[in-house]
């Protein structure tokens, strides 16, 4: 206990409290003097509480603080069993009591903080379940709750946050040693581009290679495209293996059935289901909302004691008694016919039970059976898996057992292999014994014959001290590096230390002001951040409503806009093709020919016509070209021969000039050595 209070004393001396207190001081404070360092504690944890209770009766600082320390989730220690005794020494500061709560909270004050700041956002509030049957509550309340889950979500990723987002330290590290290593390959860069500049073609070298690159990638990309597709191809396959097993097992079930069976099974299955559907599923809805309004009821009610559960018990069985008399008063008072209407109520009982009991019984085995399917369809995909076919049979089966086989016999051999290296091994551990026994026996010798030569121990002390003095001659020199090396250390540490106390002083001087300020800054922060969220809270909810509200509003305008549009357009069409049908009628039946020109079907008619003349002429024409077509077609074979004809001329023409200008220059040459 005292340890308990000089930890409390400890931390009421300290920030934010500054209480100074000391053990005689803190233990003669009075009750309302303590409840109010009990209020300040929890001021602390959550704003809300940072009353004075002077201005507040007792019993709402009771239930103020009791609703606090339920939200924190706070257990009265075991000595406190009676929650009516905890109740009473929180409402008269008795000092068993509110000790160790506030040694509860000093421990845990800024754990405390937080569950008290999400308690603000997370305490549901809970609606009576006669209030939700209306629609507009409902929908409030499923806003209320995904507004809370998506507060959840996102606290978490910013705590998330907080604990693996990095320091400011290590990032401007971080990006100093990228900034180095973006030098040095720009240097490093520069370097081949002047040592590549030498090369020839290095600009065609240069393309290659960043083509190589881009075909590089290339060849990544369809590798990694070529795996997403081998692994959609194995679940593409597995789905088609469980939709063939289903496949099969629908054929096995169909085989040997009748439509007559199939029929009664449906209705059957049908029965079933209907029954689930209007009467077993109905009843347990209903009982389960009764017991849930109950439950809030409870809820809702404040925590009972011992004393009242036993008035509540006594209330109970008296009610029972009675119904049990009104029951037996009732079987007394009633006719024959109600008997019997009563055995057959009884016998309809029975059997509702029954049928409740066989459903409940079917539903079961139905459940286990598609758990069973669903095994069996995993353990043949395991085996797809591991096999890469389906179970062997016939000739395969035998292959496989041939296999297993030959695979007895080689472990066979293997394990006789084993047995003789195990064996042997067995003889050299013998061997090894015996050997140790040999060496022991000599020793035992050495040592006698030493007796007798009255030298005992000489070979082994001669040993000892060859041993120690080798190691205490790696000792000395050991000892004299560590001291020289320790006297430096000692006298550079010594020097740094100074130089460090020298540097800091100041910081230090200046860093005490800053905190104090940035203590005082983050309370009012805090105030101004409570403040804030309030407000906000209250305007972003009205601006929600007032924007779905003109959101609605604006739907409505804009479809009936576009109502009205579309109606005039289909008006005005109406309209347009009103007016074109009574033109066209006037025009049909008046008698002047210019007016029926104008109408519609005599355009048509006259179109008509010039169209039936085009395809006459058009066939005419096609009459001629297939009776000219052979003749022309001669005429262009005989022109393309003659074209041949006239370019071989022309070759021979050519050839035959360039022969008599080579005669004429040969012999130009000759009259011209005949001269020389």
């Amino acid at each position: 206990m005292s340890d308990q209070i000089q930890f409390i004393v400890e931390k009421l001396n300290q920030e934010p409290f500054r209480k100074n207190y000391n053990l005689i001081t803190f233990d003669s404070l009075e009750s309302v003097q303590l409840l109010q360092l009990l209020n300040d504690v929890l001021g602390e944890i959550d704003p809300k509480h940072a009353v004075d209770i002077r201005e507040e009766l007792p019993e709402q600082t009771a239930k103020r603080m009791l609703s606090l320390l339920g939200i924190l989730k706070y257990k009265p220690p075991g000595s406190i069993s009676d929650l009516s005794a905890f109740r009473q020494g929180l409402v008269t500061g008795s000092k068993p009591v509110i000790h160790p709560v506030l040694h509860w909270l000093l421990q845990r004050t800024n754990e405390l903080k937080k569950r008290a700041y999400l308690a603000r956002f997370l305490v549901k509030l809970e609606v009576p379940a006669e209030f939700l049957q209306d629609d507009t509550v409902a929908d409030i309340n499923k806003q209320y709750e995904e507004l809370m889950e998506a507060f959840k979500n996102l606290h978490k990723e910013c705590e998330q946050l907080k604990t693996c987002g990095l320091s400011t330290g290590e990032i401007r590290r971080d990006i100093s040693a990228m900034e180095e290593e973006k030098d040095q390959l720009i240097k490093r860069v520069e370097r081949l581009k002047k040592r590549v500049e030498t090369v020839q073609n290095h600009q065609q070298m240069l393309e290659i290679a960043r083509q190589l690159r881009l075909e590089k990638e290339r060849e990544e990309s369809l590798a990694q495209q070529k795996q997403e597709q081998k692994n959609q191809l194995f679940h593409a396959e597995q789905r088609l293996q469980r939709a063939q097993f289903q496949l099969k097992e629908m054929h096995h079930a169909v085989v040997d059935s009748k439509p007559e069976t199939l029929m009664k099974k449906l209705e059957e299955e049908i029965n079933f289901n209907s029954y689930l559907a209007t009467e077993k599923i109905p009843r347990e809805l209903e009982s389960k909302k009764n017991s849930t309004y109950f439950l809030q009821k409870v809820v809702a009610e404040p925590a009972m004691s011992q004393s009242d559960l036993s008035v509540l018990e006594i209330k109970i069985n008296e009610v029972n008694a009675q119904i049990n008399q009104l029951t037996e008063k009732r079987m007394m008072k009633d006719e024959p016919i109600d008997s019997k209407f009563s055995m057959y109520r009884q016998q309809a009982s029975i059997i509702s039970r029954k049928k409740e009991a066989k459903a409940e019984e079917l539903q079961a085995a139905k459940e286990e059976m598609s758990n069973t399917e669903k095994q069996m369809l995993q353990k043949t995909n395991q085996a797809h898996e591991l096999e890469g076919s389906e179970v062997l049979k016939g000739d395969e089966l035998k292959h496989y057992v041939n296999k297993l086989r030959s695979k007895n016999t080689f472990y066979k051999k293997k394990r006789l292999e084993i047995a003789e290296i195990t064996a042997e091994y067995g003889i050299l551990q013998r061997t090894e014994e015996l050997l140790k026994q040999r060496h022991e026996a000599l020793q035992q010798q050495l040592q006698s014959i030493e007796d007798k030569k009255g030298i005992s121990g000489y070979s082994y002390t001669q040993e000892e001290l060859e041993r120690v003095s080798a190691v205490k001659s790696e000792m000395d020199e050991m000892k004299g590096r560590t001291l020289d090396n320790m006297s430096e250390m000692v006298k550079k540490l010594n020097t740094t230390v100074a130089e460090k106390k020298a540097s800091l002083a100041p910081v230090i001087k200046e860093l005490r002001q800053l905190r104090q300020k940035c203590q005082e800054l983050t309370q009012e922060c805090d105030e101004k951040k409570i403040q804030y969220d309030s407000c906000a809270a209250g305007l972003e909810s009205n601006r929600s409503t007032l924007e779905q509200e003109v959101k609605g509003l604006l739907e409505e305008c804009a479809q009936e806009e576009s109502n009205y549009r579309y109606i005039n357009c289909m008006k005005r069409n109406l309209e347009i093709q009103l007016q074109r049908a009574k033109e066209e009628m006037k025009a049909y039946v008046s008698p002047d020919p210019q007016e029926r020109r104008k109408a519609i079907r005599e355009q048509y008619i006259r179109i008509i016509l010039e169209q039936e003349n085009l395809g006459k002429k058009l066939r005419e024409k096609q009459k001629v070209v297939r009776e000219s077509h052979g003749p022309n077609m001669k005429q262009i074979k005989m022109w393309q021969d003659f074209e041949r004809l006239m370019e071989c001329k022309r070759e021979c023409f050519l050839k035959q000039q360039n022969q008599t200008a080579i005669g004429q220059v040969i012999q130009e040459g000759g009259k011209d050595r005949l001269v020389l």
